[in-house]
């Protein structure tokens, strides 16, 4: 079997939060098996809801389009608030880009705040 050095071990904070804790354990373990990182709903690296931290400058990725607005060459500015995520160019003003690469951080942010919510 394959060691797993490179998951996080679950911190006594994430304990708080039973709901968290199992989702943050079951994708880290299906990304493992093949699961895209970008369909997450949990984020690995800060261990918290995606729609918690997905504002913070890691989780912009030009090269694969999240939070990028291609003709700006710059970061979306990402609201939360309610059930509802939105991404914004702070350049040009438009709302959402209509890329496949942003429609997925809306769905898994739709779908974090949810699962938050789901107790």
């Amino acid at each position: 079997m394959r060691r797993r050095g490179h998951l996080r071990p679950v911190t006594s904070s994430e304990t708080g939060d039973v709901t968290l804790t199992a989702v943050l354990s079951a994708e880290d373990l299906a990304q493992e098996l093949g699961l895209d990182p970008h369909a997450r709903v949990t984020c690995g690296r800060h261990r918290c809801w995606l729609h918690q931290c997905v504002a913070l400058p890691d989780h912009v990725m030009p090269f694969t389009g999240q939070r990028w607005c291609r003709p700006c060459r710059r970061a979306l500015d990402v609201h939360v608030y309610g059930t509802n995520a939105v991404l914004f160019c702070p350049r040009c003003g438009y709302g959402t880009p209509d890329t496949a690469a942003n429609r997925q951080v809306v769905q898994a942010c739709r779908t974090s705040i949810a699962a938050m919510h789901a107790r």
